[in-house]
């Protein structure tokens, strides 16, 4: 097998395999998979200090208004998100996710997260800006 073709099936195995413990942790959690893809968006959305709102949040997600709603409202009946007025434009609603679920995804997620920061370590910074270049473009390749 081409060597390049390997590592796009290898990158293909790592996102079945993380898909699976987002259900794993959806289930334990009484969430639907949607669910832990919408926190996913809204703490990506924190950590890069984007306003949380519903529109962003349909939009990542690829949901039409009620589909985005309904993920709202089991997220916020689960207690991990809220809905908060924008200081800045009180017309406007942004999502946050509450500190429990941070708690609950961090007790879940973390061992694979220090797994991984553990293989990054050894590397040199021109060895992580390498990856970097490629789940970039992976990332772009499926985004597009």
């Amino acid at each position: 097998m081409d060597d390049n073709l390997g590592l796009v099936h290898l990158l293909r195995a790592v996102t079945v395999e993380f898909g699976l413990r987002q259900a794993e942790f959806a289930a334990a959690n009484g969430m639907h998979p949607t669910d832990v893809r919408a926190l996913i968006c809204l703490l990506d959305a924190a950590r890069a200090d984007e306003p949380a709102t519903v529109g962003l949040l349909g939009t990542r997600l690829g949901l039409n208004s009620a589909g985005t709603t309904a993920a709202i409202d089991r997220l916020e009946r689960l207690g991990h998100v809220e809905r908060v007025r924008d200081p800045l434009d009180r017309r406007r609603v942004l999502l946050r996710v509450r500190p429990e679920a941070v708690r609950l995804g961090q007790e879940f997620f973390g061992p694979a997260i220090d797994a991984l920061l553990g293989a990054l370590a050894p590397l040199s910074p021109a060895e992580r800006d390498t990856i970097r270049r490629f789940l970039t473009a992976a990332h772009e390749a499926f985004s597009a």
